[in-house]
């Protein structure tokens, strides 16, 4: 299926959830990201139980320090 993660196109397979999406892109073990599932925030402890379909877009977003 065709996703989209931060505006560009991304082939995944069925039945993945949203933790396999970062896992895939080695973003789930990384502190300070928001992640939203069509303009929705899904707060971290949903990421599993979100599951995927054709032409979801997804927005990750990490924390940086500075000023």
């Amino acid at each position: 299926m065709k996703i989209s993660v931060n505006d560009k196109p991304i082939e995944l397979q069925n039945g993945k959830s949203l933790r396999d999406l970062l896992q895939q892109l080695s973003l789930d073990s990384k502190r300070g990201i928001a992640v939203a599932l069509n303009s929705e925030v899904i707060p971290g402890e949903d990421w599993g139980k979100k599951q995927l379909t054709e032409s979801d877009r997804v927005i990750v977003i990490r924390a940086a320090q500075g000023g």
